[in-house]
């Protein structure tokens, strides 16, 4: 997850990944085991995304402390920003939503309920499974750059909250419509069981990190990418006409 959260960053920017460099700190007792099971899982994601890690440094540490830094190359493009986004432009949407918070929302339940066991479900172990461990669409983000996007961001605290970054940035409106956003059968599922929100998921929900961009009207969206709205004149963003009622997504500054 260390590794696939800032993979995704640099695809955001349309750029591809070239090598990661890992900080750990760790109190002197750790187990060897333990940063062995760190390096395999960096590695393992690291390789997912046709790269390595090329080095770092370990120190001791009153806590376990890790700090993933990944390295790009745009390929001779300019970076894909939040501030291009213009008027009639397409938002779309490359990757999974949702997922992470419907894993989250199980969690949370359990802890509540005093320890009384997750779902055990294949559907529910397969959100689980998305909340630990992202699957970001790498690829997408420089496909994104070279089919002429015009601003691009990863989904990293909610769909809505990202691209209220996107159109601040470009001093635009964003306009979703809910009847094109991905809401696969496995999110309704956990949602009808949990009496849930699918939909709330998908447009607030964060870490699962895929990646939401504009491109021009007329331009043709590389493959893996879904049209889900467009972008307006005024600001802020807004879901089938209306501002959303409630929270956005995640806010570092008001948790």
């Amino acid at each position: 997850k260390a590794a696939a959260v800032n993979l995704a960053d640099i695809a955001a920017m349309g750029a591809a990944p070239t090598a990661l460099l890992v900080g750990l700190a760790c109190p002197p007792g750790t187990p060897a085991a333990v940063a062995e099971g760190l390096a395999d899982g960096l590695w393992a994601e690291a390789g997912r995304a046709g790269v390595g890690v090329v080095g770092g440094d370990v120190v001791s540490a009153p806590v376990v402390m890790l700090s993933v830094t990944v390295l790009g190359g745009l390929e001779g493009r300019a970076a894909v920003t939040r501030s291009g986004a213009r008027q009639a432009d397409v938002v779309a949407l490359a990757g999974r939503v949702g997922w992470a918070a419907a894993g989250l929302e199980i969690l949370l339940r359990a802890a509540d309920s005093e320890g009384s066991g997750l779902p055990t479900s294949p559907v529910a172990e397969a959100v689980l499974d998305a909340h630990r461990v992202p699957d970001p669409p790498y690829a997408a983000g420089p496909a994104a750059a070279r089919g002429g996007a015009t601003a691009m961001i990863d989904i990293s605290d909610g769909l809505l909250s990202d691209l209220g970054h996107v159109a601040e940035s470009s001093g635009v409106r964003v306009d979703l419509r809910t009847a094109s956003l991905p809401v696969p059968r496995e999110l309704v599922e956990v949602a009808a069981a949990l009496e849930a929100d699918a939909v709330r998921w998908v447009l607030t929900g964060g870490e699962d990190h895929a990646l939401a961009a504009t491109f021009p009207p007329n331009a043709e969206l590389p493959p893996g990418w879904t049209p889900v709205g467009l972008v307006g004149e005024g600001a802020g963003v807004f879901v089938d006409g209306e501002p959303y009622a409630g929270t956005q997504g995640w806010d570092h500054f008001n948790p």
